[in-house]
């Protein structure tokens, strides 16, 4: 049976509130098809903006905003669970909620800090990742695209970023909770490729987000990286979505325990 569409099943995406990267995905499943989408972010007036922003432009999409914490293991799995009652499965998640930490080194890093960036950033992600892979499991899987290929049960991609591969100064509790990520997704991989699910990550370099561009200290501390990478420039948070969708697609179908780097080139200089 040829599919029509990329994504005839149901997607989900976390830290979807605003103009960042989230919101991004969330748009550009829209864009791609998905006609069945559920988003959440810890800000309900950013989620809202999403959510309006795309019922706006897409008025065919059944769209599901629940805000709530992902750090949070209940709610984790309670979202999900809303998510499977509202839409009977769930196909494509991308999880993108995160934080950038306080700049400073491990000695002036305070264990309140390095835990928020860690709960939100690495726990928050297992937890997500954790209730979509249950919910995935049992599910029938969906037809490929090409008849030629496995069908898919379900694909997981997890936002790392570059600094789970390099790191910088005067970030350990983030460059730590970016490469727990990486290994989290590798080992997933490794776990579910049985059952037809594949699980895969990306990895952003500087990105024009909120989290940077809205405080003039992260913008000083981040922004040379953009300058050294080959392209010399920031990327689109649209940019990073575009590697969130392929790998989430049935073209991404032999790609699996993967670390996408989207940095412009960062990593390799």
């Amino acid at each position: 049976m040829l599919v029509k569409s990329l994504f005839p099943g149901v997607a989900v995406i976390t830290g979807a509130g605003g103009t960042g990267i989230g919101a991004a995905v969330a748009r550009a499943f829209a864009i791609a098809g998905c006609e069945r989408i559920a988003i959440t972010d810890v800000n309900p007036q950013t989620l809202e903006q999403t959510e309006k922003a795309i019922t706006a432009a897409h008025s065919n999409i059944k769209l599901f905003a629940h805000s709530g914490n992902i750090a949070d293991d209940k709610f984790a799995e309670s979202f999900i669970s809303k998510v499977a009652k509202a839409f009977g499965r769930v196909d494509y998640a991308v999880n993108c909620a995160g934080v950038l930490g306080v700049p400073m080194r491990s000695g002036e890093t305070t264990l309140e800090e390095f835990d928020r960036v860690n709960n939100i950033n690495y726990r928050g992600c297992w937890l997500s990742s954790r209730a979509q892979l249950k919910q995935m499991l049992e599910q029938d899987p969906l037809p490929s695209h090409d008849p030629s290929r496995p069908a898919q049960r379900g694909a997981v991609v997890n936002i790392a970023s570059q600094l789970g591969i390099v790191s910088r100064p005067n970030a350990p509790a983030y460059c730590a909770s970016k490469s727990a990520i990486i290994g989290m997704t590798r080992a997933d991989a490794i776990d579910y490729s049985k059952d037809g699910i594949r699980v895969n990550c990306v990895c952003p370099g500087v990105i024009e987000t909120p989290l940077i561009m809205e405080k003039a200290e992260v913008r000083e501390a981040i922004t040379p990286a953009a300058q050294i990478a080959p392209m010399q420039r920031m990327g689109k948070p649209a940019e990073v979505a575009d590697a969130a969708l392929f790998l989430c697609s049935t073209q991404a179908s032999f790609v699996q325990g993967h670390a996408m780097v989207v940095d412009g080139g960062y990593i390799t200089v």
